[in-house]
């Protein structure tokens, strides 16, 4: 029959920092498996070492060759449940098969050099993922933790901070967290940027208690908020029509968004900033819009992907989306919604914004021709503008807003 494979975590003490009945369970053991840095703290170890490489299916499938016949002991830097390797191998070899003895997490250690608690904490993992998105996701947030690799190291992450004016927190890294050689202190971003670190570290961002900063709340942002063509009527969607196409978009959290036509970028920033845990990309074809675009994505902590490029073209690289805007086609509409229709993602939308007659014909056509469910709302507000000390109502041009989804799908509208 057999045996309970045990998932050890362990810190940088090494074998000196686990309880008598976790090295019982090492020295008892046929099999040690895990990473060098790990196996290498019991260099007098009498069974088979296996490393931990070429990813975790590799080296579960390596596992899964000797677990029922010998003994084995994982061992995992922290606590193994903790962005770590313990949850896939539960769910691989079951939770009958495993036990999980965590140590310490590198998160709780920071916290604790620090003196704050850390259960109020944003925490993210940069190990092994990339940084893009990452300005949306803690935005507003007062306690950060972040889990660093040697390509998103300390400098980096303050490189991209000061790129989006993100000076209102300060950087306390934890450098070899456990072990002799432990070094932690504070930072601010501008000295991050330049600093040096050891690879084992760990980032925590806290906010200056002096920081005065708007937070922004809610969605739909005012215009004149955002940096775009001049005269007034520049290329983008209003405020009022905006707040309808980010209802209708019905984005999750970690959607995956094309912004086609993307003018000045307001759609894909506020899309970014609902889907923190998502993709955005804006796909724009003339050059002129572009400075705009990449100065509302910093202004607006927004880090979407913007895409010089024409439609249906320059979307043949990205991945599949949840929600697709078009906020302009460059007379390529047809050929656009077909693409986006075959590419979508179950339960996904697809909006338009329309301002002339034809382009809302036309749409709605595309969008019956690829089997989809369409509805269409006409927008027309308007504001109020001073006159002589009182106030009077200025017309906006109408705007139609078409709407497509899958009429096999079981989603509710809201």
């Amino acid at each position: 029959m057999a045996d309970i494979i045990y998932i050890i975590g362990i810190g940088e003490d090494g074998a000196g920092g686990l309880t008598p009945d976790s090295l019982s369970k090492v020295h008892r053991s046929e099999v040690l498996l895990g990473g060098e840095r790990q196996l290498s703290f019991f260099n007098t170890y009498q069974g088979e070492k296996i490393v931990l490489k070429n990813g975790l299916k590799a080296f579960a499938d390596k596992l899964e060759e000797v677990w029922k016949e010998r003994r084995a002991v994982v061992l995992a830097s922290g606590d193994p449940l903790f962005f770590g390797i313990a949850g896939y191998l539960v769910r691989r070899f079951g939770p009958e098969h495993v036990e999980v003895i965590p140590h310490y997490s590198s998160v709780q250690l920071a916290f604790a050099r620090l003196g704050d608690s850390w259960q109020d904490a944003e925490l993210v993992s940069l190990h092994g993922r990339p940084i893009r998105g990452l300005a949306q996701r803690i935005d507003g947030k007062r306690k950060i933790a972040l889990l660093t690799d040697e390509v998103n190291s300390p400098a980096v992450i303050g490189a991209y901070l000061c790129e989006f004016g993100m000076t209102e927190y300060e950087a306390f890294v934890c450098e070899r967290l456990g072990g002799e050689e432990e070094a932690c202190r504070f930072w601010e971003l501008d000295e991050l940027e330049k600093g040096s670190f050891a690879p084992l570290n760990v980032v925590i961002l806290r906010r200056k208690t002096e920081a005065v900063r708007e937070v922004r709340r809610g969605f739909a942002y005012p215009d004149e908020t955002f940096q775009q063509r001049r005269p007034e009527k520049g290329l983008i969607t209003k405020r009022e029509v905006r707040a309808f196409v980010l209802s209708e978009l019905n984005l999750s959290e970690d959607a995956v968004v094309w912004d086609i036509g993307s003018g000045s970028g307001a759609v894909a920033a506020e899309c970014a900033r609902i889907a923190r845990l998502g993709k955005v990309y804006a796909l724009e074809k003339s050059a002129e819009n572009l400075p705009n675009m990449e100065a509302n994505r910093r202004k607006f902590r927004a880090d979407f992907e913007i895409i010089h490029d024409t439609a249906p073209l320059g979307l043949n690289r990205l991945p599949d989306p949840d929600a697709v805007f078009i906020g302009g086609s460059g007379g390529n509409l047809k050929e656009i919604i077909s693409l986006c229709a075959q590419r979508l993602r179950p339960g996904g939308r697809l909006v338009i914004g329309a301002i002339t007659i034809e382009t809302l014909y036309s749409s709605m056509e595309s969008l019956k021709l690829e089997g989809m469910a369409v509805e269409v709302t006409q927008i027309q507000a308007s504001r109020g503008k001073p006159i002589l000390g009182m106030t009077r109502f200025e017309g906006m041009n109408p705007v139609y807003v078409v709407s497509g989804r899958r009429q096999d799908c079981n989603n509710p509208k809201d």
